[in-house]
């Protein structure tokens, strides 16, 4: 579903700094179509990111964020070669995952 997100990470003195482009419509559920009809909410619920399969980053979304979603934070530890995952749900209930590893 949709396309892979865009992960970077990078490790710099015990530091990762993650960043990730999503592909999403992030609909806010009060646009209207070109006929007039509202395009029903569609928007990413919740963002889970882990470093080696340890949480270090959850986030609760609305519909307030914008399409195409960038997010970039930073966690202690990791290190080049450790893996980093992205995940999201959004209120349809569809899910994504992508990895990336850490440079």
């Amino acid at each position: 579903m949709g396309h892979p997100m865009k992960i970077r990470a990078s490790s710099k003195d015990g530091v990762t700094e993650i960043k990730v482009l999503m592909n999403h419509e992030m609909e806010t559920g009060f646009r209207k179509d070109s006929s007039g009809n509202v395009v029903p909410a569609w928007f990413i619920r919740e963002v889970t990111a882990k470093l080696n399969d340890k949480i270090v980053m959850t986030a609760q979304w609305g519909p307030s964020v914008s399409k195409n979603p960038y997010l970039a934070f930073k966690v202690k530890g990791g290190k080049a070669g450790d893996k980093v995952s992205v995940s999201w749900v959004d209120s349809q209930g569809d899910t994504r995952t992508d990895e990336a590893t850490v440079t």
